[in-house]
């Protein structure tokens, strides 16, 4: 294969996993575009800030036009997500609806403006953040639902776009230590250790784990790996979890 751009637009990169995302492929030789409610706090001279609302259909038009006007994206990672924990009787169905916008629209919306040039270079890589969460967790209906779904139009791209050199991958993290994290969890409490201990490894992750992963999946090495879910939840999916 001919040498490609190393272009990547990472949504959620201003903070967290995202964040560690977006150092990690900086560190690969990537030009990276992060695509978040605020500017990137990483000093780079290879990283672009596109400030944007990617619950905001109309506002993620805006910017996915942009993005594919002034760079040549050949890598989409969508990682931009919140949790909005509720109990089934207390789930709010605007709650549901933001998901659905954030976590599947704007995939939809980016991954459709980098078609035209992925298609053109005959290479593409497309990783999804979705979530241990997805085969069940307390509190998570909404979050769930909507990274349970990122796996099954992540499964439907990969048969799409096989033949066009493009693959479409995700990884699905469990407990990381992130603000996100603990906004749910209160950061030193005896509820946080109990989680580490019950996770098989007796630690929870942290963003630069995932970030590993994402870059080993958006590799132009790995053309043969499509349609796969690499659960990086220190052994968290084949058990369980109290949260």
């Amino acid at each position: 294969m001919s040498a490609v751009p190393k272009i990547a637009a990472v949504t959620g990169g201003s903070a967290g996993i995202g964040q560690a995302i977006c150092e990690d492929l900086l560190g690969k030789g990537y030009e990276v575009i992060s695509l978040s409610l605020g500017k990137s706090p990483t000093s780079h001279p290879r990283l672009h800030s596109l400030e944007v609302d990617l619950t905001d259909r109309a506002a993620t038009a805006q910017a996915a036009a942009e993005l594919v006007r002034r760079f040549e994206v050949t890598t989409v990672v969508h990682n931009a997500g919140v949790i909005r924990a509720a109990l089934l009787a207390e789930v709010k169905l605007e709650e549901l609806d933001e998901l659905v916008a954030l976590h599947l629209g704007a995939a939809i919306q980016l991954v459709q403006a980098a078609l035209p040039q992925m298609r053109s270079a005959h290479f593409g890589r497309i990783v999804m953040l979705s979530s241990r969460a997805a085969v069940g967790a307390v509190t998570r209906t909404s979050y769930s639902a909507t990274k349970a779904g990122m796996i099954g139009m992540l499964r439907t791209w990969a048969l799409e776009l096989a033949p066009d050199g493009i693959t479409v991958n995700a990884v699905a993290p469990g407990p990381i230590r992130t603000d996100m994290f603990y906004d749910v969890i209160p950061q030193g409490s005896e509820r946080e250790r109990a989680l580490a201990a019950a996770v098989p490894v007796r630690r929870l992750g942290e963003p630069a784990d995932v970030a590993r992963a994402v870059s080993f999946l958006a590799d132009p090495a790995n053309s043969y790996i499509t349609g796969q879910v690499l659960y990086v939840c220190g052994g968290s999916s084949v058990g369980s979890l109290i949260l």
